[in-house]
Order: C-alpha cells, then sequence, then structure tokens
C-alpha cells in the first residue's frame, strides 16, 4: 500500500512538473532568461521579488504588462525585449529612476511599490539604433565590456533593431583573397579603425591605413559576443553586404570590367573609391559571395545594409533623364540580387540620408527608379534624418513627398547629433510629437519602425531618453509633465529652480536645431569668426538657475555631472565672446590683445578642462584609452591612439573639426596650444605641422581634478556674473 501511495505522488509531481513544462515553453524560457540577465545586474537580490511571464497569443507589435502588489513586481511580455523596456518603465514611473551613459540613478524602495495593471504596444514593430558613421565616431575601439553596456542600455530602452557591422573587413578580406587580390592590394585598400564607415560607404579607401594584421582577428572575435548577446535578446541585427565598392586593382584581375571612380569629401585621387557598374556580373557573384562568407562566419541574419552613393555624385548621364533613371533602376536591381543570391530570404536595408541632403539630384522619378526592380517585402528604407527636412532644410519630408517610399517597409527616423558633437542642441518638441504626425498620415505607406541614427553618443542624454520613449506611445508626448518626470528620476527631485531652468533650456539650446553646433575655439583659428552653438543669454541665466538646486541636489552623481557639463557650456560661451572680440580687435598681433582677450579666454579653457576631468564621459582619455587597449604590440597601440585622435581633429579632406568634443584633455593638449600660437603669430601661421605632431605623440598631459567640482562650478560662475556687473 506504501509502496501505492509513493508511485501515486510520484506519478502527481511529474505531471505537476510536465504541466509546468507545457506552460513555459524552451523557446520561453530562454526569452525569459535573457530578459533576467538584463534586469538582474542592475537590482541584484531584489530581482528575487520580480516575476517574468510570457503573454501568449499576443500577435503584433512588442507588448508589455506591469503589474506591483505585495512587494511583487510582476512583468510580461511577448518578447525579452518587451520585458526589459517594462521593467525600465517601471523603474522610471514607479521608482523615480534612471540608468545612463553617464551613470544611475537608482532609488530603490525596500519593496517594490505597487501599481495596478498597465499594458503598453508599441505602434512601431522596430526600434532602430545607430548610424553607419557611429562606427567611426563613437564604437570603433569597444571592448567586449562597453559593447555589452550598450546592448543593455539598448534592451532597456526598448531598442530591437541595431546595427551590427563589426568585422565587415575581415569578411571582405576572406572575400578578396578568395578573388585573388594580394595582402598588400587589401592592406592598401583599408582605411583606418575610425575611418572604416565611410570605407563600407563608397566614401573613400586607404584613409589613414592600414590596419594592423591583428584588427581582423580581433574584430571577429568580438562580433561573435555581440551577435550572441543581440540574438540571445530577441534583437534583429542589421548586418553588412557588399554595396559594389572594390580594390582600384580589380582591373588587374578583370581588364574587361567597367569602375566607377567616386570622389568625396575634398580626398585627393589617392584616396577615391571605386565602384561596379550596375551591369556588371561581378557585382552579384561578389555580393553573394560576401554573405556566403558574412554567414558561414556568424550565422544567418535577415537584414542587410548596403549603400552605394551616400553624398556623392550618381555616375550618371546629366543630360539623358531616360538613361539615368535606367541606370539607377540597374544599380536598386544589382545590389538586390547580390544580396538575394547570398540569401533569398535576406531584406536589403539602405540608409536615405542622400534622397534629402542631396534632394536636387534624387527627385521623385530618381528615388522610384532606384527602388523599382525591388520586391517591396525584400527592402527597408531608413529615413534617416526626418528632423533635418523639418528643423534644418525646411523642405517637406522624405517620405511625404515619396508617398512612404512607393510601398516599401521604411523607418522614421532622426539624426540627434553629427559627430559627437558635445554642445546641447535639438528641438524637443519637435521629437516629441513628429513620429506621431508620420503614424496619422495618410501617405505613410508601410512605416514599420521609429530609429535614433545619431552620429555619436554619450551626450544630449535627455534628446536619448525622450526619444527611445517616443516609438512607446501612440500620442503625442506632453514634455512638461515628460521634463518634470525625466528631471525626478535622473536627480530625486524637481525644484522650482530647476523648473525655471527648463523653461529656458526648452526655449534656447533645446528649442533650435543646427547641424553643427561647434564653438569657435573648437575651430582652426583664423577660418571662422563665430560658432555655431546657440549663445542665447537666456542659457546663461538657465546655467544659474540650475545651479542654484545644488543645495538640495549635491548628493545626486547625476545632478553633479550635469551641473559640470553645464558651467562647462556657460564658460564655453564666454569664451567664444572673447575670442569673437580678440579677432574684431584691430591692430590683432601684439602683447596688449593677446593678455587682454586671447589669455582670459584661455584662461577659461583651463579652467573648462580641469572641471571636465571630474566628468565620467567627458575625457580624452577614455576614448584613447579603448584605442590603445587594441594594439599588441608598442607600435600598433601608438597606431590606434594616433588614429582615435585623428577623427576628433585633423579628420582628413575637407573634414577638419568635424567631431568638436568638449573633453578634458582634448581642450589642453590640441585646442589650447592652437590658439595660443595664433594669438602669439596671427593669421599666417602653420599649424598643421603643430596639430600632427600631437596626433602623432602618444599619450595626454596629466591634470589634477578640482577636489569639489560642483563648488568650483559655482564659484566661477558668479566670479563671471560680478566681472559683468
Amino acid at each position: 500500500m506504501k509502496g501505492g501511495v509513493k508511485i501515486f505522488l510520484l506519478f502527481i509531481i511529474l505531471f505537476s512538473s510536465v504541466n509546468l513544462y507545457s506552460q513555459n515553453s524552451a523557446g520561453d524560457i530562454a526569452i525569459i532568461s535573457a530578459a533576467k540577465k538584463v534586469i538582474s545586474q542592475f537590482v541584484k537580490e531584489k530581482s528575487a521579488k520580480i516575476k517574468l511571464e510570457i503573454i501568449k497569443n499576443e500577435p503584433g507589435n512588442d507588448t508589455y504588462e506591469i503589474e506591483a502588489k505585495n512587494g511583487i513586481l510582476t512583468l510580461r511580455g511577448n518578447s525579452a525585449i518587451a520585458l526589459t523596456r517594462g521593467f525600465y518603465d517601471y523603474l522610471r514611473c514607479e521608482c523615480r529612476s534612471m540608468i545612463t551613459w553617464s551613470g544611475a540613478h537608482l532609488d530603490l524602495p525596500a519593496q517594490w511599490p505597487d501599481t495596478p495593471k498597465r499594458k503598453v504596444t508599441t505602434p512601431f514593430q522596430y526600434r532602430y539604433y545607430f548610424n553607419v558613421v557611429t562606427f567611426g565616431y563613437s564604437t570603433p575601439f569597444w571592448n567586449w565590456a562597453r559593447w555589452k553596456k550598450e546592448i543593455d542600455w539598448m534592451a532597456l530602452h526598448g531598442i530591437n533593431m541595431p546595427l551590427a557591422l563589426t568585422a565587415t573587413e575581415a569578411i571582405g578580406r576572406k572575400v578578396w583573397r578568395k578573388l585573388g587580390f594580394t595582402d598588400k592590394e587589401i592592406n592598401e585598400f583599408y582605411s583606418g579603425a575610425a575611418f572604416l564607415p565611410w570605407q563600407r560607404m563608397g566614401n573613400l579607401t586607404k584613409h589613414d591605413g592600414p590596419l594592423p594584421d591583428s584588427w581582423y582577428k580581433d574584430q571577429t572575435i568580438l562580433q561573435h559576443k555581440i551577435l550572441k548577446y543581440m540574438r540571445e535578446l530577441g534583437m534583429e541585427p542589421i548586418v553588412p553586404a557588399f554595396a559594389g565598392f572594390v580594390p582600384k586593382e580589380f582591373t588587374r584581375l578583370n581588364p574587361d570590367q567597367k569602375l566607377n571612380e567616386l570622389n568625396w569629401g575634398g580626398f585627393t585621387k589617392e584616396f577615391h573609391a571605386f565602384v561596379l557598374s550596375p551591369e556588371s556580373p561581378y557585382f552579384e557573384k561578389i555580393g553573394k559571395l560576401f554573405i556566403q562568407e558574412w554567414e558561414k562566419e556568424f550565422g544567418k541574419a535577415k537584414f542587410y545594409l548596403a549603400d552605394s552613393f551616400n553624398e556623392m555624385d550618381v555616375p550618371v548621364p546629366k543630360d539623358n533623364p531616360s538613361k539615368r533613371y535606367e541606370i539607377l533602376a540597374g544599380y536598386g536591381e544589382s545590389v538586390y540580387n547580390s544580396i538575394h543570391a547570398g540569401n533569398p530570404d535576406a531584406v536589403w536595408v539602405m540608409q536615405g540620408w542622400m534622397f534629402g541632403y542631396q534632394a536636387d539630384f534624387w527627385d521623385k522619378k530618381s528615388i522610384s527608379a532606384l527602388l523599382s526592380k525591388v520586391p517591396n517585402n525584400k527592402m527597408l528604407i531608413l529615413d534617416l534624418a526626418c528632423d533635418y527636412p523639418a528643423l534644418f532644410w525646411h523642405t517637406k519630408q522624405v517620405w511625404e513627398t515619396n508617398e512612404g517610399f512607393y510601398g516599401k517597409n521604411w523607418i522614421y527616423s532622426v539624426i540627434p547629433n553629427m559627430g559627437g558633437k558635445t554642445a546641447y542642441n535639438g528641438v524637443l518638441d519637435f521629437y516629441a510629437g513628429g513620429s506621431f504626425n508620420a503614424l496619422n498620415s495618410p501617405v505613410k505607406g508601410n512605416l514599420s519602425g521609429f530609429g535614433i541614427a545619431m552620429e555619436g553618443i554619450e551626450n544630449n542624454e535627455v534628446i536619448y531618453e525622450l526619444l527611445t520613449d517616443i516609438p512607446w506611445s501612440k500620442e503625442k508626448i506632453d514634455l512638461s509633465e515628460w521634463i518634470k518626470n525625466y528631471c525626478i528620476s535622473r536627480y530625486g527631485a524637481y525644484p522650482k529652480q530647476m523648473e525655471k531652468a527648463w523653461e529656458l533650456f526648452r526655449a534656447t539650446c533645446y528649442g533650435t536645431f543646427t547641424d553643427h553646433p561647434t564653438f569657435i575655439w573648437q575651430r582652426e583659428p583664423g577660418k571662422s569668426k563665430k560658432g555655431s552653438v546657440n549663445t542665447d543669454p537666456r542659457f546663461l541665466t538657465a546655467v544659474e538657475y540650475f545651479l542654484e538646486c545644488s543645495d538640495e541636489l549635491k548628493k545626486s552623481p547625476l545632478y553633479v555631472n550635469d551641473a559640470i557639463e553645464l558651467t562647462a557650456l556657460y564658460l564655453g560661451i564666454k569664451t567664444e565672446e572673447l575670442f569673437k572680440s580678440a579677432i574684431d580687435a584691430p591692430n590683432f598681433k601684439g602683447e596688449d590683445l593677446k593678455s587682454a582677450l586671447g589669455m582670459k579666454g584661455i584662461e577659461l579653457l583651463y579652467i573648462i578642462d580641469r572641471l571636465l576631468e571630474s566628468h565620467p564621459l567627458l575625457k580624452l582619455k577614455n576614448w584613447t584609452g579603448f584605442a590603445i587597449e587594441h594594439g599588441i604590440t608598442k607600435n600598433e597601440k601608438n597606431y590606434y591612439e594616433a588614429d582615435a585622435k585623428r577623427i576628433l581633429t585633423r579628420w582628413g579632406g575637407e573634414i577638419n573639426d568635424y567631431s568638436a568634443r568638449m573633453w578634458s584633455g582634448l581642450i589642453r593638449d590640441y585646442y589650447i596650444p592652437r590658439w595660443k600660437a595664433y594669438f602669439a603669430k596671427g593669421n599666417d601661421f602653420n599649424l598643421v605641422p603643430q596639430e600632427e605632431r600631437w596626433i602623432n605623440t602618444p599619450g595626454i598631459s596629466k591634470i589634477k581634478a578640482y577636489a569639489d567640482p560642483l563648488n568650483k562650478a559655482k564659484e566661477i560662475i558668479e566670479e563671471l556674473k560680478k566681472e559683468n556687473k
């Protein structure tokens, strides 16, 4: 009898286990495990009081539910990203906490606050992230730890479609070798690490190369880790395809083939790229081989990026419209066929920046022709910069003019930053409502995603918090309420003076837009008399209001970080005023002017530099540190460091001083010496040897951070206010 009871009980246990497993399939368990891995690292032991569940039979876009009672937080979602986004939504709204690039404010109570069930469904299937050139201005030297931090950030902020372009050249080298190119030809083809994005888009070749041989292996190992983690979280990474660009020695191997030479950025012929003619049979052959080699190394992918004419004149006849449209259709067909040949299930992804940037060429007929021979369900257009027509070009939206891209799937995207520039910039009111207008447009076509395509990150954090909230709302965001909640989540409170500061920020730096907000002292001396940063006096008043909150908020690290950065911008504007006066003053060369105006501005730059030494992000040594880490030998370390310095400063061609970082180390070692030389020697002085020497000399000078940077910030602004009375 006892034996029968034991068997019965064992049967009940086994049945219960089977029943439990049937409710959570292997796929569900993998989703929950991936989400839990992200969440637990931020809340540690509190994750034991979080239940993650899969929402069954929830078709369509990502959906999450939040519910908390009796100290138990329950998160339900139909994907890992839905679960992680739901968790971050709860952190922000109920725990008044925030996780950012510059740090975290985690004000977690003893137990999870109760909240009634709340369900959120995004109107966008995809939330796209990155820009091709982010892989030059932000990510080129990242190690796995930094990449993991970014992927975690993406997961919390609801991103499910990131670009994943690491190791493009490792696959390319395999392809070129199979086609008969020598290693010397391949080495002379590829640009330096930081400049590879422009190589990938056919803007240039060879610039600041060759790459160390170890680079290819290093990037392959890194890409395996990146893709593995993205895929675990259910993201749909966009990976590289062949866009038609070949080494110029292609004609050595194939003398009967025609190449079109491309010209970009003021670079000399030595650095020009070459693209295959669309009629060439090698277009499909190489494209197929590239995807085969990529998938052999990294596994199957669905979305493949190829950009053939970014910011370049397209090689078509100007006096024969019908031939022009025929060639454009041929290019579109060739790129698509080259991807399809390698993977019949693949979708061709293309950046649409050129459509707005070169609107004189890319009229409706030209865009329609380029897309005409690609199946609608096999193409995804990234309308990369929907903010530019509205805020900068003052034209109609590209997607609107082109009727939602003629049946193709497309993503509404914005570019809130060019080059990683530090200055605050961007119209928050536009960002809060622009995509809402697209969602409700009768000509939206197959709008399937929302994207953030910044060129550089780790700046203007308020914009990215806003932009990652937008695709989870079906209505326009109430910006006043949103900013209040943002400040409470970021700092822990929203004092009256903070509210006054934000009213003025919205009217100045976050109420205006320029694509290149740069101080005059970040530009080559003698080339310009004016910067492009918003220097409205109301911004200075806003900074003063912000600092008046210090007694209440000084224990908040994120408040201190922002106070340091805002003070640096404040002092940057004061330096701008001094340098403008110095340049405009009569009898430019001379000791009196130098001491009275130029040196006063330089003194302020030294203060900015020393203040920023306490900021977690705004330091040159962070950037060069990642670069140096890539090197195995001393020569490699020096090469990567020089490459990292070059892209911030003497970029190349006509693109120097593009990145305009307000960074400790960069200011004292690069910007200040240039201006010292200028004020001492005037317009005729050649700065190039000095700049090149800095780029190619390893290391950064030492500086001691202020013991109390917040008090120093308040003190220096008070001194400047007294001087102005």
